[in-house]
């Protein structure tokens, strides 16, 4: 059938799809009962599609038992006198709020639909991560749309901490800059305590992927940042998070999918977390060696993996849209940048046919890396420092094998089809002012490759 429907005491919820283009969104939204002490122990954001893969009647099987207890409340609770409230949106799903009460969720929930009433200029918008990358482009894009933002940066920021507080304050004029320690509660805290932001924003990632790198920023500073942001009254978190979480084999992503789950779980804050495939910036460790007439390096054949690459401004106006766009509220939201989706060896293509030059490939056997790592991986036991070595090792051999467009895990294959576009900056005019202008605020600095 084109869809599959379950019906519990009026509560409509549709079966997810094996089309790649639908995600399973669910949201424990833990809604505490006035005087009931009932829990709705979650809520669904289920949508229609093709035939339903085995894979996910397993799933709905398995939550059978969630779906009674949905029932059991949603009677308990039009008993207490709680009503339910939906929502215009088709994308969104229904919410239960009490009529009367006064627990710490229905606090929330009324702060979550009070910012949203208010103009941009009153709604008060905080930005870890800030200095980096993307984090410039979200800060310049929140501004131009008058938002009040404040970036928390901190001492030393930029690339190595080559900028100081002196620095970052100019780079950000005309907006408040306050700096603290993301790893220290009580420095982010007292941080976000002089603003009381409406909507946090967490642009924060590790920068190398070292194991302890990758737990101590990807999701302790990150978790950090949602409890200060709830203890702040902040109402709504926007994550920045990455495509390849999707299927985890690395350090970073296991840490980074810890502090997606629990953000989901929080009946305190709600979300948006934005999945985006491969930055414009992570296409261009080669143009330089390319225009003084080096070969295009590429693992295997270049076909192995592909990405639809995502400009920092589109992807900084897509996060800002999480702001204030409630059919963006509690989802997953995978993206990519306009056009097709790109082989290695097609980008090789894209970048000598720019030049005007016929392409030059040097392609790399998949095995030599898998035995560097090997090697690394076993003197470990030993040289413990050698450790994260390794870890890059297979970071490198991740992103050389594995496409950074959506995943379907029933079939194990990535569909370019079904990984969503936006924006308009395309690889095609990005390579051409690389070519033409240079790569200036395009430096990978630690997660550089190719140097």
């Amino acid at each position: 059938p084109a869809s599959q429907q379950a019906s519990v005491r009026g509560v409509r919820l549709r079966a997810a799809t094996a089309d790649p283009t639908v995600s399973v969104q669910r949201r424990p939204e833990r809604c505490r009962m006035a005087r009931q002490g009932l829990v709705l122990s979650h809520q669904h954001n289920l949508h229609s599609g093709r035939r339903i893969p085995a894979r996910t009647m397993m799933l709905a099987r398995s939550r059978s038992r969630v779906l009674a207890s949905l029932a059991s409340t949603r009677r308990a609770g039009s008993a207490a006198g709680a009503r339910p409230r939906t929502s215009s949106s088709a994308t969104s799903t229904a919410a239960w709020r009490p009529v009367a009460g006064h627990s710490r969720s229905a606090r929330c929930e009324a702060g979550k639909a009070d910012f949203r009433t208010k103009s941009p200029e009153d709604v008060s918008v905080m930005v870890a991560g800030g200095t980096g990358y993307i984090g410039r482009a979200v800060v310049k894009e929140l501004v131009s749309r008058g938002y009040k933002t404040t970036v928390l940066a901190r001492e030393k920021s930029g690339i190595g901490g080559a900028e100081g507080k002196a620095e970052t304050v100019k780079r950000f004029e005309g907006t408040a800059v306050e700096f603290g320690d993301v790893t220290d509660t009580a420095s982010l805290g007292a941080a976000m305590g002089k603003h009381s932001p409406d909507v946090f924003v967490c642009c924060l990632a590790s920068r190398t992927g070292g194991k302890k790198d990758s737990w101590l920023i990807d999701y302790q500073a990150t978790r950090n940042c949602m409890d200060e942001a709830i203890k702040a009254g902040a109402s709504h978190f926007v994550l920045l998070s990455a495509i390849c979480v999707q299927k985890p084999l690395l350090e970073f992503q296991h840490a980074k999918l810890k502090f997606e789950e629990e953000l989901m779980a929080s009946d305190e804050i709600t979300h948006s977390i934005v999945r985006p495939t491969a930055f414009f910036k992570s296409l261009a460790g080669q143009v330089e060696s390319v225009k003084k007439g080096g070969p295009y390096v590429y693992f295997g054949e270049g076909d192995l993996c592909a990405c639809k690459p995502i400009s920092e401004r589109d992807l900084a106006s897509f996060i800002v849209n999480c702001v204030s766009d409630e059919s963006m509220v509690n989802k997953m939201l995978p993206i990519g940048g306009p056009g097709k989706a790109y082989t290695p060896r097609e980008q090789a293509d894209l970048l000598f046919g720019l030049m005007g030059e016929k392409p030059k490939y040097f392609p790399v056997p998949v095995s030599l890396m898998d035995g560097i790592i090997g090697i690394f991986e076993f003197f470990s036991r030993w040289f413990p420092n050698l450790e994260d070595t390794a870890e890059f090792g297979k970071i490198g051999k991740y992103y050389a094998t594995e496409s950074m467009l959506v995943y379907d895990p029933a079939t194990g294959t990535y569909d370019a089809d079904a990984t969503p576009e936006y924006g308009e900056d395309t690889l095609e005019s990005f390579f051409r002012n690389a070519l033409e202008e240079g790569l200036e605020g395009q430096e990978l600095g630690d997660q550089a490759v190719f140097k």
